[in-house]
């Protein structure tokens, strides 16, 4: 317990960001964000945290060592996609009962589990996640994990993150530092060169990374490890070998980016693939690095044919869409990274932004925001649903871009929602993830439904004595195809 102290205050005092750079030494210990107050779990534990981190890694098993609620609460919680393994995909538990806890079964049974697993499945890596109920009752994973990895000859990672410890961004940290502590610099990568690089922070979240990476590829940049998005064992191992470092939600792993460019010296730079003008900066700023870590120059020359060449195609798609869009009004309702991407992003093609929340967001987020919003009364810590509710019945917004927890609110008032974080469908980064956000907020908006939905119901217009009761658009619709239909007869349909 003493070691999970002392790890959680070292992630709480985080030095990385640029901002927090320049503050004196008081206000650098706070770190980039807030601190987290353990114990607050609001939004998710550091368990569900640990696990949305690190279980796009599709080729290592995940163990939870805790009661069966644990792993069916967390499992597959986000649509991270993979080009290969399905491993991931599988439930791993120990299942705990109450009798294992009063009879001190706890550590057997995870050291048995282990085995099975290893027997079963035989992956390059066993991460094994502790619970509330394992750390109270005081099982050692360090150790249990270390004798496996030396009997059976496979890595067995400790995630020391349970529930209690706090939120789910201090779990997204406890994370990366798992990572740091077990799993980065265990290998050596056979081709190291000068164009590898790392991508913190990115998911894949619908195969998002796969609209980027052959941004990448025409390039030459080699992505050697995407942590943790469609992530491999082996690609994480040997992540101290790459040149330079992306940090995509810098809420999550910043603490890993900046103790990887303490170690191995892999500079890094926080940036967004949500818009065009942002993708494009992304990729100017990782040649830029290169560049300064000994990469060929003529690589910064290659990186603006290439923006040149896909900015025009996107352009000429979104010229479709702008005269429809044009002065729509649009309300987020999203945190991190994403309040402020897809603000500058929607703004590119003249959609207005009516707010933005910034709940999740850090110091350097907000500031951002306000850089392109130009006015603080369109940023907002929360909104309680019954506020989201009544801006959005009284038509302030044309559309709800969110999660799924508020998508009911829109829809009770009557307002298109579109989803943008986790759960969604339709990958939206780069250049051509751009394009495809702005078509789905099109269909949303332009859906006919809303147009129907928002008719008086009929039993709502009672007519007078005598007076015909009024028909609602879609009824005049089907009574002027009945209208044309009448008339005919079975002759002028042919034969069944």
């Amino acid at each position: 317990m003493s070691l999970l102290r002392a790890k959680i205050q070292d992630v709480f005092n985080e030095p990385g960001c640029e901002k927090n750079r320049g503050k004196d030494a008081k206000a650098r210990k706070v770190g980039c964000s807030r601190p987290l107050t353990p114990g607050a779990a609001a939004g998710g534990c550091a368990f569900d945290g640990a696990k949305i981190v690190l279980q796009p890694i599709t080729d290592v098993a995940h163990l939870v060592h805790g009661p069966l609620a644990c792993e069916g609460n967390s499992w597959d919680n986000r649509g991270a996609a993979s080009s290969g393994p399905t491993l991931w995909r599988t439930s791993f538990t120990t299942d705990l009962t109450e009798l294992d806890v009063v009879m001190g079964q706890g550590e057997r049974k995870l050291f048995k589990g282990i085995r099975e697993i290893k027997d079963a499945y035989g992956p390059p890596a066993i991460f094994v996640y502790p619970t509330c109920v394992t750390a109270l009752i005081g099982d050692d994973i360090e150790a249990v994990c270390q004798r496996a990895a030396e009997k059976f000859g496979l890595a067995v990672v400790p995630v020391n993150a349970p529930g209690f410890a706090g939120s789910k961004n201090l779990g997204n940290k406890l994370a990366g530092e798992a990572l740091l502590d077990h799993v980065i610099g265990t290998a050596e990568p056979d081709d190291p060169g000068p164009y590898d690089i790392n991508i913190l922070g990115e998911f894949n979240l619908s195969g998002e990374f796969w609209l980027v990476k052959p941004l990448l590829d025409r390039l030459g940049i080699r992505v050697r490890a995407c942590i943790p998005g469609d992530a491999r064992y082996f690609d994480i191992a040997c992540a101290h070998r790459a040149r330079a470092a992306m940090v995509v939600c810098s809420t999550a792993l910043i603490n890993l980016a900046r103790k990887m460019d303490e170690r191995w010296g892999i500079p890094f730079f926080e940036g967004s693939f949500y818009g065009i003008t942002d993708t494009s900066d992304a990729l100017r700023n990782i040649a830029e690095l290169l560049v300064k870590q000994g990469a060929d120059p003529e690589i910064l020359g290659r990186t603006e044919v290439l923006i040149a060449e896909e900015e025009a195609i996107a352009w000429k798609k979104l010229a479709a869409y702008r005269p429809r869009l044009a002065g729509k009004r649009v309300l987020l309702n999203t945190g991190g990274v994403k309040s402020w991407s897809v603000v500058h992003a929607l703004m590119e093609i003249g959609i207005e932004i009516v707010g933005t929340s910034v709940k999740k967001s850090t110091v350097e987020d907000k500031e951002r925001i306000k850089q392109i919003l130009k006015d603080d009364n369109h940023i907002f810590e929360q909104m309680a649903a019954r506020e989201l509710y009544a801006m959005l019945s009284e038509h302030k917004a044309d559309i709800l871009l969110s999660g799924g927890r508020t998508q009911f609110v829109a829809l009770k008032a009557k307002t298109p929602w579109l989803d943008i974080n986790q759960e969604r469908q339709h990958p939206y980064a780069g250049y051509d993830g751009m394009v495809e956000l702005v078509r789905q907020i099109d269909l949303a908006i332009q859906n006919p439904i809303w147009c129907q939905v928002r008719e008086p119901a009929p039993w709502d217009c009672q007519p007078a004595v005598g007076e015909e009761l009024p028909r609602t658009k879609s009824e005049n619709v089907t009574l002027h195809a009945v209208q044309e239909f009448s008339g005919t007869t079975a002759a002028d349909f042919g034969e069944c």
